[in-house]
């Protein structure tokens, strides 16, 4: 399956209940929906506060990262939208840009500037806060910094078991990183920072999702034929296959009856294929 004519194609996030998919397209401030009985694209919603990553909590309500609302939001059943998080000690946030739910409910979400450093993907501002990965508590609803020292924080999933947490640095020096961390027995901080994978000097890690496997599943590439669509990396770090797309892939995730269809927002287009593995439930 392949889906056209969207500007910029970001935050695939399956509805097993409804059996479709929502994604962005950011430039153009709208949600779209795909229905897998019947291959029919509408407006989901516009205008979409710049909408970027999705991802379902565990009452499968839709939680989007805006960047012209600076904020984390959740679409109720009946449609209206909660605020989950929009700024940190009286300070607006940057632009959220990818969101993940942990099986405690909690939302963990990464916050870089890209929303906020032009027009064409949000508003244009200042930044007022740090770059940061950040937990909110599923329970109480309070927010924590999980993380403030990585550049460009950008697309971030757990391993299957939950005891890794892996984040893209997306302006990393000299090259751009998927780093991998332990998440603490508390379920609520994470240590011991590494390496995973280190993208070279033009590779471009964006968005990921795992597999059941603990396999990585990210979307790749700068417009460059060698380089456009998804890395599929092992638990190790080795790199074990490659995807290849007409553009850039943006970001992933897993969908269908069995999970075993992968869903990858690539620039302008909207792409499928089936796998032989099925992701992490709520990936």
């Amino acid at each position: 399956m392949c889906i056209r004519d969207r500007l910029w194609a970001e935050g695939p996030a399956w509805n097993g209940v409804g059996k479709y998919l929502l994604w962005s397209d950011i430039p153009n401030n709208r949600i779209l929906k795909w229905e897998e009985e019947t291959s029919k694209v509408t407006t989901y919603r516009k205008p979409s506060e710049f909408a970027n990553g999705h991802t379902r909590d565990l009452q499968g309500r839709l939680i989007t990262c805006e960047h012209g609302g600076r904020r984390v939001s959740r679409t109720d059943y009946d449609g209206a939208g909660t605020p989950v998080m929009e700024s940190w000690q009286g300070k607006r946030l940057n632009s959220p840009n990818d969101v993940v739910v942990k099986s405690d409910r909690s939302i963990w979400f990464t916050d870089p500037e890209f929303g906020i450093l032009g027009n064409y993907e949000g508003h244009k501002a200042k930044s007022e806060n740090k770059q940061a990965v950040y937990r909110v508590d599923g329970e109480t609803g309070e927010a924590s910094v999980i993380a403030d020292d990585i550049l460009g924080p950008n697309g971030l999933c757990f391993s299957p078991d939950e005891s890794i947490l892996y984040i893209v640095e997306s302006r990393g020096v000299p090259n751009r990183k998927i780093l991998a961390y332990d998440v603490g027995l508390d379920g609520r901080s994470i240590s011991n920072k590494r390496v995973h994978i280190d993208a070279g000097p033009e590779g471009t890690p964006d968005g990921m999702r795992c597999d059941t496997d603990g396999n990585l599943w990210c979307g790749w590439g700068m417009g460059t034929e060698e380089l456009d669509g998804v890395l599929v990396v092992a638990s190790d770090g080795s790199r074990i296959g490659f995807i290849h797309l007409p553009e850039r892939c943006a970001n992933v995730c897993f969908g269908g009856m069995k999970r075993n269809r992968l869903f990858m927002a690539a620039s302008q287009s909207l792409y499928s294929l089936y796998v032989n593995i099925q992701g992490v439930a709520g990936g």
